[in-house]
């Protein structure tokens, strides 16, 4: 079942050569991205550590970025030593990711394509699911992709947002239409997610929730910072069983 949503993927279509612009459309992703990388690298450092004799487990690991975009996340964990491949729906966020990736020096495989319709050679260690959720067709075919995709003992992460009052109020309300931090219908809230759908959906493709971490934007910091609470923004660890 194919679980591309051409609105949305015509929506991003729109804002890609803005990917790289830290004071652009995308800026609430570039302020984003240390705590989810933060976050990221914690939990691989620890889980693959646990098995491996290298100082650094990340270290050739191999990595699928899902709707990577430009490449913000893609980047990083490259440059952290582990083998990239970044996969988005967005012919046009691909141009985009493999250009800047050039011009980084940085050796990134970049695929335009949904990710049921591609035949990879191998399964992946790890597979990053960031903002990306919450904007497909069908979530558990999605998720069910994912995980044939996820070798064994593999990590999957995902982030996105909580179906609350709150997250209403904070992410649309407040994002969109007030502090016009993103572009006025980026999120549609009746796509959101609870934890407690993820993890039912998860449990269903044979993956396991290990971990869910709220994150929450501190106005006085101009940062994020990680939050017990989970009604907004949240970030989970899974594991393939």
């Amino acid at each position: 079942m194919n679980t591309i949503n051409i609105e949305e993927i015509k929506k991003f279509e729109k804002l890609a050569h803005e990917w790289w612009n830290p004071v652009g459309k995308f800026k609430p992703l570039h302020n984003f991205n240390p705590i989810r990388l933060k976050y990221i690298k914690k939990k691989l450092i620890f889980h693959f550590s646990k098995n491996s004799k290298l100082s650094n487990p990340l270290k050739k690991m191999n990595i699928l970025d899902i709707g990577c975009g430009g490449g913000l996340m893609s980047e990083p964990m490259a440059r952290l030593g582990a083998n990239v491949t970044g996969v988005d729906a967005s012919k046009k966020n691909i141009e985009v990711a493999k250009l800047h990736a050039k011009k980084m020096g940085l050796k990134i495989k970049y695929i335009h394509g949904n990710l049921e319709s591609l035949k990879f050679n191998k399964k992946f260690d790890v597979i990053l699911n960031l903002e990306v959720v919450e904007h497909v067709a069908n979530l558990d075919a999605f998720i069910n992709h994912c995980s044939k995709a996820l070798k064994n003992d593999g990590l999957m992460f995902v982030a996105t947002l909580n179906r609350t009052l709150k997250s209403y109020t904070h992410a649309i309300l407040g994002a969109e239409y007030i502090l016009r931090w993103l572009p006025i219908g980026t999120h549609e809230w009746d796509k959101f997610i609870t934890p407690n759908e993820l993890e039912s959906l998860v449990t269903k493709n044979k993956l396991n929730l290990l971990d869910t971490m709220g994150v929450k934007y501190d106005l006085l910091s101009g940062s994020w910072k990680f939050d017990s609470d989970i009604s907004v923004n949240y970030i989970t660890t899974i594991k393939k069983n």
